[in-house]
Formats: structure tokens, sequence, C-alpha cells
């Protein structure tokens, strides 16, 4: 008994090990004239989706050959891009190209979120996923102003083949004196799935949570939306940063399985 019982564990542990297994990558993709964009990407064996994470505040993830991040380490996706690796996600955290690299000409995304040039990059990240993994859906997933990225991308490319399968919305801006909020973007013109994760008690004046039913009812045309609704965890610090109930610190297991869960969800 004791033998088919190690037997069983040992089959469990290697089992669990292949599926968990990564293979991590930095891909420098051909965009615009003279530019490049640099996607950190982490390939599960078996992937089931892919998708494509947008970091927030700056997004200037400042990926090295080697994979290193000189920033956004603690942002709720950059931190559990792993875990969504490990739970099946073909996953690709996407930096700021190379013409908005120098800090002192440029702000990395901000002020390039909201751009045509944006689009065709990301646009260029979509292909060379579908071309590697030609068979899997392929979701944008932002986090605080990656939202603005991921729905202005979506948005545009709305109703055409190069577009994304998916879209996640986690910590939207939904207002912002700046920059276009995510409420104020066409959402209407929407057909793909679209999840909006927010914790109940965000604390950033971008992000109030009573703000969400006005997001969730612009979805109009969406084949399917849902409203995933997240309380309790840690909330430290800058109530706009990555360890504020914002961005779902103490929560990033129960946050990565519901979206997930979902994303596999609308393949079935």
């Amino acid at each position: 008994m004791k033998k088919l019982l190690f037997t069983a564990l040992l089959i469990c542990f290697f089992s669990s090990s292949v599926f968990a297994a990564t293979i991590e990558s930095v891909v420098d993709l051909p965009t615009r004239q003279s530019v490049m964009q640099r996607i950190l990407v982490l390939e599960p064996d078996h992937p089931q989706a892919a998708a494509i994470l947008f970091a927030g505040k700056h997004g200037g993830l400042q990926i090295g050959e080697n994979g290193a991040l000189a920033w956004g380490t603690d942002n709720f996706l950059v931190r559990t891009s792993k875990q969504f690796a490990e739970k099946g996600i073909f996953t690709i955290l996407i930096d700021a190209p190379s013409d908005r690299q120098s800090k002192f000409l440029s702000s990395y995304l901000t002020g390039f979120r909201q751009t045509p040039e944006h689009v065709v990059d990301v646009k260029s990240v979509i292909a060379w996923v579908r071309q590697k993994q030609p068979k899997l859906p392929v979701w944008l997933i932002g986090t605080s102003r990656g939202t603005q990225s991921a729905a202005f991308v979506a948005t545009e490319l709305a109703g055409k083949p190069e577009g994304p399968d998916g879209l996640v919305l986690t910590s939207t801006i939904l207002h912002d004196n700046n920059d276009r909020a995510v409420l104020d973007m066409p959402l209407e013109r929407l057909t793909i799935p679209v999840l909006v994760v927010h914790h109940k008690s965000d604390g950033c004046v971008h992000c109030f949570y009573s703000m969400t039913k006005a997001l969730m009812d612009k979805l109009v045309a969406s084949r399917k939306k849902y409203l995933m609704t997240f309380d309790g965890g840690i909330n430290q610090g800058d109530p706009c940063g990555a360890f504020a109930h914002h961005g779902f610190n103490g929560l990033d297991n129960d946050v990565v399985n519901g979206i997930v869960d979902w994303i596999l969800e609308q393949g079935r």
C-alpha cells in the first residue's frame, strides 16, 4: 500500500512539474521603421491560451537581454506573470518600444498608449504570437495605466482579424484628467469577451469601484462580459500603487486563478 501511494505521489509530482515548466526568452520584433518592440516571453509546455500583459504607470519595463527587468517587478501583472505561465498561459510581458526607451527624450509609454504607433507595435506582437502559437486565442490583459493600452488597442482593432480574441481589464483607469480614461473610449465597438477585474476597496482616484457599473454598461456588443470583484487583502502605501488594494496586494493567487479560469472557460 505504501509503495502504491509513493508511486502515485511521484506521478502527481512529475505531472505537475511538466505542466509548470516554463521556457523564458527575450524577443525583439521589428515594428515601425527602425523601431524594435522587445517582449519577455514565458512559454509553458502545454499552453492553453496566450496573453499579452501591459504593466501600469509608465510601462517601461526596460527588459534586458537576459530577461532582467529594470522597473516594474512590483506591478501586479509583472510579479504574477510566472503564475500565469504556470497555469498554462503563453505569457508575454510587453515593454516600451525602442524609440521610447530614453527617459530623457520620452517617458516610455506615458503619452504613447493611445497612439497609432502603439497600435502598430502591439499588432506586431499579436501577429508574432499567432505565428508562434496558431491554435491559441490571444488576450490582452492590462492593469491600471496598462488598461489604457489594452482597451485602446482592442477598440482600434475591433472587428479586424489582426485584433485580440479577448480583453481583461484589472484596476481599470475610469477617470483621468490628463489622458482619456478607458470609460471614455468607444467600448461599444467590442464584440470580443471582456473581463473586468476590480477590488471593491480600490482607493485610487482614477479607479473607484463605484464607476465599474458605467464601464460594464458600455460593453453593449461584447458577446460575453463579466465583472469579477475582489475584497480583502493588504492595503499599504500609495492608494494607486502595487501594494495597495489597487494592486491586489495579498490576493495574487485568487486573482490570477480567477482570470485564468475565466479565459479558459471562453475557449470551451
